[in-house]
């Protein structure tokens, strides 16, 4: 019925014990002729001494799992370099195995490719948000010299995915998100869809573990129901292809369940309103016989209007290229088809790996020049190699792995292509730099449009510029691309770093004429250099820039530059004129309650970010606020970017405080009467107050309540989480932030 192709739940395939080398030698023979088998058997029975003893959380062998990330790179049909890369991609880190040794046995190719894969595990941070920053950063500039990096990641990812019940559930879930947010979308950039789609599976089964249940007990019915309908279907289009001479394959498929799962959210429908989850693919032997199909097609079915897109003439930027159309189809129902050549449908499941061969013979030059057609992936590195925040980091890489895209045009005629969602203001900064910092309006179709206007597949875009418009910070709140972000960020820092340098020369003139300090004198001498270096600034300009900018006080500068003044006795309190930068650092009354502690300080005027809401468990960081103290913010909080990372201060919370926050959820349930009161049950029962909460009917049998409960710590708020999704109906629930 489906030709092998059902993508079922019970198609994810958990780890095979069964596995042996030979397998992956087989494989490997049969894709690579001229591979060195014996140099696989090596790295086999090198690993299998390095990791002797050693087992994994589930008990079985560790050699194990290199075998199983070998098995599955022999089945993307790579080299023998990448099948001795996965055998040997855990010894560097899990074993005393030193780099030096893999490049004396396997040359420095393969010591470069398990460098690459190898985990920053022997480097110290600062947090959890920084090891992932960095793993992901040197993964990302290691692929960009040789892609082999990312499919060996790949592998040892889906075969990690596949033994995840080890774990315990929050180490689980925050390696599913992780899943979710870099590799499942990295995956689908370089097209390999059979691993993406696994990853999502297997991300959704572990993070939503009833939802997951759910939607597979009822796609396992669905094909049972409509068993019948698909095999009339096929045969239709069969019978088509017969009488027009057209040589094909023709399957049809069941979408994959996290597919359908993220469809649902972001419709808020139930199961029974997606109405595309079986999608049928022609497959013909040349790109005219695809448009001979496509045709056909419309000529026997009515085309949904705006449900063509035609991949073939516009390929996507992972190399993806098909047509696809919706049409009424048999009964008047729907119908999605996907229509490529056998080339086509080969690297639309194996992506990069479908043509990145690795065999004697090939040229360096010609592999340098297959890499130049993924200039995405260096874009990417150059975009991001100034950023030093992780959390900025991590957010622009999850924004451009996730983009889908959209094709537009100059006045010209050039085709540019931007993310799915990019504005006006995107496609400025994508003709030049200069052209994005001074437009101030543009025109879509000849219309006058505004900057934040989104654009769709086709529109003509021409951008109206001023000489004296500049870059504003309220640009940042509907820019889309990781590009254009961060080259208004850098007009909009450097503008606040100049500013915040008069301010602090203000201030520190100031308080030098109130001690009495020769601040001309000092500036003759370098003493102000030297305090700047004493107190950890690179030079005296720095040094203005953190006072202006609140980040330190004044009176440490003149410790520095006048020490006998350190102990000199301030004016009455009615003479002192508190700078709204220091004021920042002051607070009137008694001790604060906030439960946050500022570089060790516990006297510091804090407010917290209502956009993000941190509790007790967040990770922090702080942003320094003329005038309001200092503004607290989750780590991952989106509007972090916004903020200049001069005015960034490290905060951390206050363990011996007891502070509770309110939180709000959103909850999404089914209409059902009595429900809303067991909720409150559920939070009554442990010791939960709610102070508000509101229901509304979204659609036929579907409700959300929004709710904001006090909760003292993160750990009871998960807790709160997984009781209330144990309430029969309950589907699904959110922390609301932003």
């Amino acid at each position: 019925m489906f030709s092998g192709e059902r993508s079922e739940p019970a198609s994810l395939q958990r780890s095979d014990s069964h596995i042996r080398l030979q397998d992956v030698l087989d494989l490997l023979a049969k894709s690579q002729p001229g591979a060195d088998l014996e140099k696989v058997k090596q790295a086999y029975v090198f690993s299998a001494k390095v990791h002797h003893k050693q087992t994994r959380l589930s008990g079985e062998p560790y050699l194990f799992h290199p075998l199983n990330v070998a098995w599955l790179i022999a089945r993307m049909n790579l080299d023998d370099v990448s099948v001795i890369t996965a055998l040997l991609h855990d010894t560097l880190e899990d074993s005393l195995t030193q780099a030096e040794e893999l490049e004396k046995l396997f040359g420095p190719v393969v010591r470069f490719l398990v460098e690459g894969v190898t985990k920053l595990a022997r480097v110290s941070f600062h947090s959890g948000g920084e090891r992932q920053a960095e793993n992901v950063r040197k993964m990302l500039v290691a692929m960009a010299h040789d892609l082999r990096v990312i499919f060996v990641k790949l592998a040892d990812r889906l075969h990690n995915m596949r033994t995840l019940e080890a774990l315990e559930p929050a180490k689980r879930a925050a390696v599913s998100q992780e899943t979710l947010d870099i590799y499942a979308p990295l995956a689908n950039r370089l097209g390999i869809q059979w691993i993406r789609s696994e990853l999502e599976d297997w991300a959704f089964r572990w993070l939503h573990p009833r939802q997951f249940e759910e939607v597979a007990e009822k796609l396992s019915n669905f094909c049972l129901e409509r068993e019948t309908y698909i095999a009339d279907v096929v045969g239709v289009l069969k019978k088509v292809l017969e009488d027009n001479q057209i040589e094909a394959e023709v399957s049809g498929r069941i979408k994959h369940p996290y597919s359908i799962y993220r469809k649902m959210q972001l419709k808020h429908v139930d199961f029974d309103q997606i109405y595309d989850i079986i999608a049928f693919r022609v497959v013909p032997r040349t790109v005219d016989d695809c448009y001979r199909v496509l045709g056909l097609l419309h000529a026997m079915w009515k085309p949904v209007v705006g449900r063509f897109k035609d991949y073939i003439a516009m390929p996507k930027i992972n190399r993806y290229q098909s047509l696809h159309t919706t049409v009424l189809g048999p009964g008047g129902e729907r119908v999605e088809i996907q229509i490529r050549t056998r080339d086509m449908h080969r690297v639309a499941e194996q992506g990069v790996a479908a043509h990145w061969a690795y065999k004697e013979g090939v040229r360096d030059v010609d592999r340098k020049k297959d890499l130049s057609q993924f200039t995405w992936l260096r874009e990417l590195i150059e975009q991001y190699k100034d950023v030093r925040d992780p959390a900025e980091f991590l957010e622009n890489v999850k924004v451009d792995l996730f983009s889908d895209e959209v094709f537009v045009f100059t006045p010209q005629g050039d085709v540019k292509a931007l993310p799915f969602g990019a504005t006006a203001l995107d496609f400025a900064y994508l003709v030049h730099t200069q052209v994005g910092h001074h437009c101030v309006g543009a025109k879509v179709n000849g219309k006058i449009a505004p900057l934040r206007q989104k654009l769709k597949n086709g529109d003509t875009v021409e951008i109206l510029t001023r000489p004296d418009q500049k870059p504003s910070k309220d640009w940042l709140a509907f820019v889309k691309t990781t590009s254009a972000r961060n080259k208004i960020r850098s007009v909009i820092r450097a503008e606040e770093r100049k500013r915040s340098e008069e301010i602090g020369r203000e201030l520190l003139e100031k308080e030098s004429k109130r001690r009495g300090v020769n601040l001309q004198r000092a500036w003759k001498a370098g003493a102000v250099g030297d305090a700047a270096r004493d107190l950890g600034f690179k030079d005296a300009q720095e040094l203005m820039i953190a006072l202006g900018y609140g980040r330190l006080q004044v009176s440490r500068v003149i410790e520095r530059l006048a020490p006998d003044k350190k102990t000199e006795s301030a004016p009455p309190a009615a003479e002192v004129k508190v700078e709204p930068t220091e004021a920042a650092f002051r607070k009137p009354g008694k001790k604060s309650k906030s439960g946050i502690l500022v570089q060790g300080l516990d006297d510091v005027m804090v407010h917290f970010a209502k956009c993000c809401n941190p509790i007790l468990g967040d990770e922090l960081v702080g942003i320094v606020t003329r005038g309001r103290g200092v503004t607290v913010h989750v780590r991952t909080c989106r509007r972090l970017s916004e903020a200049d990372p001069e005015r960034r201060i490290d905060v951390r919370w206050d363990m011996e405080a007891a502070v509770t926050r309110a939180v709000s959820l959103r909850v999404s349930c089914d209409d059902r009467p009595g429900l809303l009161a067991n909720i409150s049950n559920v939070l009554s029962d442990a010791g939960v107050n709610i102070t508000q909460v509101a229901a509304k009917v979204v659609d036929v049998g579907s409700a959300v309540v929004l709710l904001k409960i006090a909760v003292e710590s993160l750990d009871q708020l998960q807790k709160m989480i997984q009781k209330l999704e144990r309430v029969k109906g309950v589907n699904r629930v959110e922390r609301m932030q932003g």
